[in-house]
């Protein structure tokens, strides 16, 4: 057994989320980083990498001198797979670059700047024999993992009602526009078509589709911008009509001040209902009208397999966002393992959110801005992974 060699694209010096990948990419000692193209700066990108104790070889200017050189390597030493953490209008044309050198991929979300690149990145993993994953966080917590399972094995009945809510204040005011994060967050040529919804209501509505087990199938939006001279939206709601005939409601804000990181999960049942808070990463409440609300806390009594799985430490020791980001990682590093050796390696079974997630995400950002910008009321999430697929050379 060996560590799977990971590559970087992005994540140079002061990009706050790049340390966060490579912390939770080395949490279980399983990754080791051993090449890097950091920053489009040449200087910057060598810098970055030679502060990360790398060879200066192995430190590279651009991402396509990184994938044909690491390709020409002797296998045992090129990198397996490449993380990228740049804005989003290069998640394409470096996924592309990686999967056609023959390299696995871990994205950051969105995974593409809009839905013909999210179709055409489909169609390129159906040729190739590359695994792709999709960081969504937020479906690494211990406790999402057994909201999940009690849905599946039917303790809530029949599901009524999803809410999901992600509140942030950072761009409250036209003065925090200044920093680099939200500069390209808020410019159409680098974010696409949505900040607020891109950035946050993604993970939103992946959350709610992965832990209720249904999927969106028709949205009413109303986003805006509220600050004078935006462009892109900083804030949203989005009436749900999901699978079974369930109603929900999806909020999304940038704008809502004091509020740091806050998401919050409640999905109702016929029978019961769950309520989560990523502030409050470690208790899952479960409710009824007939019983005491029970509170189930991470490490105490009976969980499923795959909390357990995400668990790290004793009941009582905080587990949180790096944890669980780390089980992203953890998860798609046993996939390429299954992978390497033949064996069944699909993104469900290793629980990893893969192309179809990608492809939902910017499905999704797209369908709730056209609803926006239209005076009818519902409208159909319009998808189809056989449609129009671009061709790629």
């Amino acid at each position: 057994m060996k560590k799977v060699r990971m590559g970087m694209v992005g994540g140079g010096k002061n990009a706050f989320i790049g340390a966060v990948h490579r912390i939770a990419a080395f949490i279980d000692g399983e990754i080791e980083l051993v090449c890097g193209a950091f920053s489009s700066d040449e200087a910057r990108s060598k810098s970055s990498g030679l502060s990360l104790y790398l060879p200066e070889n192995r430190c590279y200017a651009s991402y396509d001198e990184m994938f044909e050189t690491e390709a020409s390597l002797p296998k045992t030493q090129r990198m397996e797979f490449v993380v990228i953490v740049t804005p989003n209008y290069l998640h394409f044309p470096i996924a592309k670059a990686a999967i056609e050198n023959g390299f696995h991929v871990l994205s950051d979300k969105p995974a593409t700047l809009n839905l013909p690149e999210a179709l055409a990145l489909a169609s390129l993993i159906k040729r190739h024999e590359c695994l792709y994953g999709l960081t969504h966080t937020y479906n690494g917590y211990p406790l999402i993992k057994q909201a999940k399972h009690l849905i599946e094995k039917g303790d809530l009945g029949n599901i009524v009602k999803v809410v999901v809510e992600y509140s942030q204040g950072w761009l409250a005011s036209k003065n925090d526009e200044q920093s680099k994060q939200a500069s390209w967050r808020l410019d159409p040529e680098k974010s696409g078509v949505s900040c607020c919804m891109g950035d946050i209501g993604g993970h939103a509505a992946n959350l709610a589709e992965y832990v209720s087990g249904l999927q969106i199938t028709d949205v009413c939006a109303d986003l805006t911008s509220t600050i004078v001279g935006r462009t892109l939206d900083d804030d949203g709601t989005v009436m749900l009509k999901l699978s079974n005939g369930a109603k929900g409601v999806l909020l999304a804000s940038q704008i809502s001040l004091g509020d740091e990181n806050n998401l919050k999960l409640r999905i109702y049942g016929d029978k019961k209902s769950i309520e989560w808070s990523q502030l409050e990463p470690n208790t899952l409440w479960l409710k009824s009208n007939t019983e005491a609300t029970l509170q189930i806390r991470a490490g105490v009594g009976e969980m499923c397999i795959e909390a357990q799985r995400a668990m790290r430490t004793p009941a009582g020791h905080p587990e949180g966002y790096l944890e669980a980001f780390a089980n992203i990682y953890q998860n798609f590093v046993a996939q390429i393992r299954a992978h390497n050796n033949g064996e069944q390696s699909d993104n469900a079974t290793f629980d990893v959110p893969g192309i179809e997630e990608a492809v939902r995400g910017m499905a999704f950002i797209e369908n709730v801005v056209m609803a926006s910008q239209s005076d009818l009321k519902w409208h159909p999430f319009a998808l189809d992974l056989n449609q129009n697929l671009p061709e790629q050379n």
